[in-house]
């Protein structure tokens, strides 16, 4: 019986890639005419035949995904997550994921992602707030449009899906202030990312909505710029309550208290925020608010879909709620 002939088969004997030969015979961008018609030649000449019409008649998307490299430490991260639901969900929207790391210097020299060179892709999902420039540049390029996830870049024209963090942590202190806390901090670099800062003003409302004290004494960095989490320098006077822009700063706090001979939450509450933590990084369990991440990898696939398919998104900007998520940390006065 004669070998089926796989679409592997001919990638290794034109030493292309799998993909390019499906984006070739499927009749799809991102290919020269010439490599084409070497494809379909080579193909028709090693016997390749397409298993059925519903599978040939069906169009694949080849799908780019890069994380920035300062958002994947040692442990498993919250973008990490949202990743691995985006994988899961691509699939059932005709989608192949290819993924890659953002290096620093790359962004820095303002380098294509590596899968893109050869363009190999039809979309881009960004995962996490990167750098002004090099997401002008990567909004330059003509062969794929971009969808951003968990951020928005002002002026950019580019679709995104976002947390409600403003609300979000709107409702947080408002769950703070409903458990009788009138004192309360903010843990967050102002301007490390948009979703940092536009915590800090759901934050600011929600205390100035009940008359509460705005003590800017109490507005805490967690971070550098370059988003390396660390160094929290606690206040003179301490609050009775803190708001952290993360669940992994809250962790850290958590840490930090201790450590100083608080006590989590019978002297100090703590709430966070994305409802994600790595185990093992805080022996308390953080309330929080929950994003749906779920929900916002759907979005951001149909986006990516429309735009590849129709050029055109169904919205410009979606925002997706959540809810709060009671734990330990915080006790009501």
């Amino acid at each position: 019986m004669r070998k089926e002939v796989r679409l592997a088969d001919i990638a290794k004997q034109l030493g292309v890639s799998v993909v390019t030969v499906s984006n070739a015979l499927a009749g799809q961008k991102g290919v020269s005419e010439e490599l084409r018609t070497k494809i379909k030649q080579v193909a028709a000449e090693m016997g390749y035949q397409v298993r059925g019409t519903a599978v040939s008649s069906k169009k694949i998307l080849n799908v780019g995904v890069i994380i920035g490299e300062k958002y994947l430490g040692p442990y498993p991260s919250y973008y990490w997550k949202v990743y691995q639901e985006l994988s899961l969900i691509a699939g059932l929207h005709n989608c192949v994921i290819l993924f890659e790391v953002l290096r620093h210097e790359r962004e820095a020299a303002l380098e294509l992602p590596l899968f893109a060179m050869e363009q190999q892709i039809q979309g881009l999902i960004v995962i996490g707030e990167i750098g002004r420039p090099y997401l002008e540049f990567l909004h330059e390029q003509p062969d794929f449009p971009m969808v951003l996830v968990d951020f928005m870049m002002q002026g950019m024209g580019c679709p995104s899906v976002m947390a409600d963090n403003y609300y979000g942590m709107y409702k947080m202190v408002n769950y703070l202030i409903e458990q009788g806390h009138k004192e309360i901090a903010y843990v967050g670099t102002l301007l490390a990312s948009n979703s940092i800062t536009d915590r800090y003003f759901g934050y600011r409302k929600a205390l100035m909505e009940r008359g509460l004290e705005m003590n800017p004494d109490w507005v805490l960095q967690d971070r550098t710029m370059e988003g390396q989490i660390g160094n929290i320098q606690l206040p003179d006077r301490m609050p009775t309550a803190f708001a952290c822009n993360c669940d992994l700063t809250a962790s850290v706090l958590v840490n930090l208290l201790e450590s100083r001979g608080y006590r989590i939450p019978e002297d100090i509450s703590i709430v966070g925020f994305d409802n994600y933590l790595y185990e093992g990084l805080c022996d308390t369990s953080i309330t929080s608010y929950e994003v749906d991440i779920k929900e916002m990898v759907r979005c951001a696939i149909k986006i990516v879909v429309s735009l590849a398919e129709c050029g055109k998104a169904p919205a410009d900007m979606r925002m997706v709620s959540g809810c709060v998520v009671e734990k330990e940390s915080v006790r009501r006065i």
